[in-house]
């Protein structure tokens, strides 16, 4: 009966490293030529500009009515400058300040990373540290350099992408 079964045991090792050896990659993407977002580092946002991409986010959302947190953070992550709209939902606090957090420590926008959830990609959920996926969280990018980025949250996340683009926008 033992030699059965180590019979058995040792046609299942052969058969799962044979099925193991024809398994393809975990994505069937292809292999892209150049680095995805690869932004290089620039000079850290200083406060006076992370003031100014605040007041344009702020404008924009006052324009439509819309009740607003927006973080303005360096590439690293850390908090450079925040504010709120009067009556804003307090946990958008939070919320702006990880969109923003998210999208200069990993260099993109956090829409990037709902995009990837909702195709069928969770392992974004697995990554430390963990990304916001949801959209509202920006790089900021002067001359071609992350300088840090922007996170708005309050409304819908369509809106405070709006609200946050704006900002963005402003940069060359």
């Amino acid at each position: 009966m033992r030699a059965i079964f180590g019979l058995a045991i040792g046609l299942a090792l052969i058969a799962g490293g044979k099925a193991m050896a024809e398994t393809p990659l975990p994505s069937q993407a292809p292999v892209p030529e150049q680095m995805p977002f690869n932004i290089p580092y620039g000079p850290t946002v200083d406060l006076a500009k992370a003031k100014q991409l605040a007041a344009v986010a702020e404008a924009e959302a006052i324009k439509h009515n819309w009740k607003m947190a927006i973080s303005v953070v360096d590439p690293s992550g850390a908090l450079v400058y925040f504010e709120k709209i009067d009556d804003t939902q307090l946990a958008s606090v939070i919320v702006s300040q990880k969109k923003a957090s998210t999208a200069a420590l990993y260099r993109r926008p956090t829409a990037v990373f709902y995009d990837a959830m909702e195709t069928g990609h969770p392992s974004v959920a697995t990554l430390d540290p963990h990304p916001v996926a949801s959209a509202g969280g920006f790089p900021l990018v002067e001359g071609g350099k992350l300088i840090g980025a922007i996170g708005c949250s309050g409304g819908a996340p369509v809106q405070d992408a709006v609200v946050c683009k704006a900002a963005v926008d402003t940069l060359h």
